[in-house]
């Protein structure tokens, strides 16, 4: 698979891919399926991941035939989200090692579909957070993803052609959101099992060839941090 050489940015989604807080929401959202008396298995999360917090919980009252009780999932939700957070949450493997090597080369930011402090949060407990040059979350836009608007904000704050800028994803959400703004997509999928619309794909941030790549990498001229 061929990558872009030269580009004007990186951006990344948090979530199940640089942090491991896919299982902090799991475990979140295995304790409202069960306490309306469902199962929670692969098929109930992939209807989830990469939604924002408020479509989450509507698609889980959807789910429990309770499209009345959204406002009472989206707080449920938050709250059991908010506390596994603050339990702290890891790097996944190889994702500090690709952003400090990126980070010398190229511009880059977040752009998570995960409401500000849950962002902070994460980055802070992986120890990312001074890494980046812009963190965008889903209440910094009107339409969050799988609409373009985080990956087009992201880009603009970073002086850079989406067109020109390589977006890394772990969901179909996020892909179609990068894709919509036009940017050249790497997946590195968090679920086993799941198929991503990408331009290239990854098993993993640790992969030779990623990382390979990572250190060759350059930022167009025309950009500057």
């Amino acid at each position: 698979m061929s990558l872009p050489q030269v580009v004007d940015s990186i951006v990344f989604d948090c979530d199940g891919l640089l942090v491991d807080t896919e299982t902090c929401w799991t475990r979140a959202e295995t304790a409202i399926f069960a306490q309306h008396g469902h199962g929670f298995g692969l098929e109930q999360k992939k209807l989830l991941i990469g939604k924002t917090l408020q479509d989450g919980a509507a698609a889980m009252a959807a789910y429990f035939g309770r499209p009345d009780e959204v406002d009472a999932v989206t707080r449920r939700l938050h709250d059991l989200v908010a506390r596994e957070l603050a339990a702290g949450a890891d790097a996944l493997p190889g994702a500090r090692e690709l952003v400090a090597t990126l980070r010398e080369r190229v511009p880059i930011a977040v752009a998570s579909n995960s409401p500000r402090p849950f962002v902070k949060a994460a980055l802070i407990s992986a120890g990312l957070a001074d890494l980046f040059d812009h963190v965008y979350a889903a209440d910094d836009v009107d339409r969050p993803k799988p609409a373009p608007d985080l990956y087009l904000a992201a880009c603009a704050g970073l002086g850079a052609d989406p067109a020109c800028s390589v977006a890394f994803e772990d969901s179909g959400t996020g892909v179609r959101s990068a894709r919509a703004a036009g940017m050249f997509v790497i997946g590195v999928p968090s679920l086993p099992g799941v198929s991503l619309e990408t331009d290239a794909t990854f098993p993993a941030l640790t992969d030779p060839a990623l990382v390979a790549w990572a250190g060759r990498v350059v930022a167009d001229d025309r950009v500057t941090r």
